[in-house]
């Protein structure tokens, strides 16, 4: 599943994680963008320091057997991690999936963990260009879905996506253990504080927030890619 940051990508690796036939991994290219990059992420030391680093080596464990040999992988990605020697030509084993959100939710929340300095940050034009380079290896349309059509129907949409990914609905993807998971990277104690309080999906989102200057200006950035890409979404 690929996403970019702050698109309840964490609330779906519960949901998933949920599952009984399930494995999850959470950002596994985390460390080696951060190693690469010197992007002054929170815990940026702490992440680099608890993981793999080296792209090639991570790409080849996400190919293999599934921890603890279940039948289904969720893989927590997010393209704008994808700046080393791996892309999405390299996973030649996996299916493909998106999530996305409106920017001025993503713009709007974001700011309030990290500092904004540029749209490229959010992934929303590495999303779509691995969306059509997807779209034009498989020739069918990846799935996509919107993360407020998941908080408005979480059943309708899942349901939906799992069709699409030809496993069966469970509707253990409705609810999880509160806190947090064995599985979450260390970055969690930062960034997970909401999700960590949940047990399920939250509210169907209100009204989009308002944005100003350089906020604006950024969102308005990454809508043409978000609108390409939600012309695909999952509906229920």
């Amino acid at each position: 599943m690929w996403s970019g940051p702050r698109n309840i990508s964490t609330a779906m690796m519960r949901s998933f994680g949920a599952r009984p036939d399930c494995a999850v991994s959470d950002e596994p290219f985390y460390g080696a963008f951060l190693k690469a990059s010197g992007e002054p992420h929170p815990m940026a030391r702490e992440t680099i320091e608890s993981m793999d680093c080296n792209w090639h080596s991570v790409l080849e464990s996400l190919s293999g057997e599934a921890p603890g040999g279940e039948p289904i992988w969720y893989q927590k990605h997010m393209p704008h991690h994808m700046t080393g020697p791996v892309a999405l030509a390299a996973f030649t084993s996996h299916r493909h999936a998106f999530l996305i959100r409106d920017p001025d939710r993503v713009v709007a929340s974001y700011r309030k963990k990290n500092e904004l300095r540029r749209p490229e940050m959010l992934g929303f034009g590495q999303m779509r260009r691995y969306f059509e380079f997807e779209a034009e290896r498989t020739g069918t349309v990846p799935p996509v879905v919107d993360s407020d059509d998941i908080l408005t129907d979480p059943a309708g949409v899942l349901g939906k996506l799992c069709i699409a990914l030809g496993i069966e609905w469970d509707t253990a993807m409705l609810h999880w253990e509160k806190g947090p998971h064995p599985e979450d990277g260390i970055w969690g104690e930062h960034w997970y504080d909401k999700v960590n309080s949940s047990t399920g999906f939250g509210k169907a989102p209100g009204e989009l927030p308002v944005l100003d200057g350089e906020y604006r200006e950024t969102a308005d950035a990454c809508r043409d890619d978000y609108e390409e890409l939600a012309r695909y979404r999952i509906k229920a």
